[in-house]
């Protein structure tokens, strides 16, 4: 018989404690310790493994001259927003958790991510939906696969068990917070369960170099559900993100052990599920008839790719004692930091003067190069004075009113050439980065605010 034994875990971090604590040594958060019981036998654990590899791996001491270096081995699937995402493919025994918002669409992606992937044996193993339900998801996507096959079932001993019969070269599990290990006795999604049943995947991604994907939740708080370790244990971590109001929805890197964290993927929900938005820059620019005042357009850089998004802002007259400052996409504090600006360098009155910033189309946007955008919008609305549909902007305003340089400058030139606008507005301080080759839009060097005012009013 193994022997019994409990534990407190913090159900917010996961930190472990042999007794009950107030407060958590390790994420300072107060009554999150819960009881749970571990009747974990590793000896059965590991003999369930051994099952699964031929060839044995021997463990030795290598001096670093004697590793070979090779390249993964990638999957390479056919939607192209992934591989972007990945790094350039699936990578053979990685294992990558993406999480998002209930209802945002990771089961459609998933789903039809191994549907698509024809000449690969690929399992799906749903703790949420029973086969008719995913068989209904997949005849509304319309994508016929033989080689994709589906289990509903938590037990991860009668999952692996399947696993060892069907050998398939990829496996999807949706969700990790519904499964449950044998060799813990407490209930699915509770902090040592989605710790355990991670751990068994890991080692069967490694030991079998087989590609897993764990779909997961999140918390009210938008963090992942389960405990921060999970996003240690795994080598990929993805945020599936979006406003269900909108058609498109955003996939992030948290964390990438084979390529770049700054990449992103953009997808558009349709009908048919989700498609793959190579030039997202024509979906959030709105295509107007008449000049609006309180609109321009920023170049920007998510990732390695280029974008450009409309900046819209509105400023009316106070009708209360306290101006209101609302953002939607956009950072309080930054904004709040570009009216101070325009108020000492340029002497606009915004003290009295209600603020409404949004980046159209629902993004969320961190890089300071839309500055420059965000005040020239500020200004247009100001002077109620509409700015061409023809410009562009790119560059960081600073504290004493100066436009600073920003990086990778002639992707976003070339950016918006491509989609046929006539005059960028960019740093002076970037003509130094700006290399030999000729752009046929005009580029606009400024150095600080009052110039741009003059230009553009």
């Amino acid at each position: 018989m193994s022997k019994i034994k409990t534990a407190f875990f913090c159900s917010n971090c996961g930190y472990e404690s042999t007794k009950w604590l107030g407060k958590c040594p390790s994420c300072e958060q107060w009554n999150t310790f819960v009881e749970e019981v571990i009747t974990k036998d590793n000896k059965l654990a590991e003999a369930e493994w051994k099952k699964f590899s031929s060839e044995k791996k021997e463990s030795k001491v290598l001096s670093l001259q004697e590793v070979v270096s090779a390249d993964e081995k990638r999957i390479v699937s056919s939607d192209g927003e992934l591989n972007r995402v990945l790094g350039g493919g699936i990578v053979a025994g990685s294992i990558v958790l993406v999480a998002g918002e209930p209802g945002i669409g990771k089961s459609t992606l998933f789903l039809q991510n191994g549907l698509l992937l024809k000449q690969t044996r690929v399992l799906y193993i749903s703790g949420e939906e029973s086969e008719q339900q995913i068989k209904m998801r997949a005849d509304r996507l319309n994508i016929q696969n033989e080689n994709f096959y589906l289990l509903t079932e938590t037990s991860t001993q009668t999952i692996f068990q399947e696993i060892k019969k069907l050998r398939p070269q990829i496996v999807i599990v949706d969700s990790i917070q519904t499964l449950q290990s044998p060799y813990i006795e407490s209930s699915a999604g509770s902090v040592s369960q989605v710790r355990e049943c991670t751990s068994e995947f890991q080692r069967f991604a490694k030991e079998t170099n087989t590609p897993v994907f764990l779909i997961g939740h999140i918390t009210k708080d938008g963090s992942i559900a389960g405990p921060k370790m999970l996003e240690h244990m795994v080598d990929t971590v993805l945020q599936f993100e979006g406003d269900r109001h909108y058609a498109y929805r955003i996939l992030r890197t948290l964390k990438n052990r084979f390529g770049s964290t700054a990449e992103l993927g953009i997808y558009e929900m349709t009908e048919k599920g989700m498609r793959g938005v190579n030039n997202p820059s024509e979906l959030l620019i709105t295509q107007k008839e008449e000049q609006l005042s309180g609109i321009s357009i920023a170049a920007t850089i998510e990732g390695q790719r280029p974008l450009l998004i409309e900046v819209q802002a509105l400023v009316t007259q106070s009708v209360y004692g306290t101006p209101q400052r609302t953002v939607s996409g956009f950072d309080l504090r930054r904004l709040q930091l570009l009216l101070a600006v325009l108020e000492k360098r340029g002497g606009f009155h915004f003290g009295v003067k209600d603020v409404f910033l949004n980046i159209a189309g629902g993004l969320k946007v961190e890089d300071p190069s839309i500055d420059l955008a965000v005040l020239c919008s500020l200004l247009s609305s100001y002077e109620d004075s509409p700015l061409s549909s023809q410009i562009c902007f790119a560059g960081e305003v600073g504290l004493s009113g100066e436009i600073r340089a920003v990086n990778r400058i002639e992707q976003r030139i070339a950016e918006a050439e491509k989609l046929g606008f006539e005059k960028i507005f960019v740093s002076k301080y970037n003509q130094k980065g700006l290399g030999t080759p000729k752009f046929d839009i005009e580029i606009v060097p400024v150095g600080r605010v009052e110039e741009v005012y003059q230009q553009l009013f």
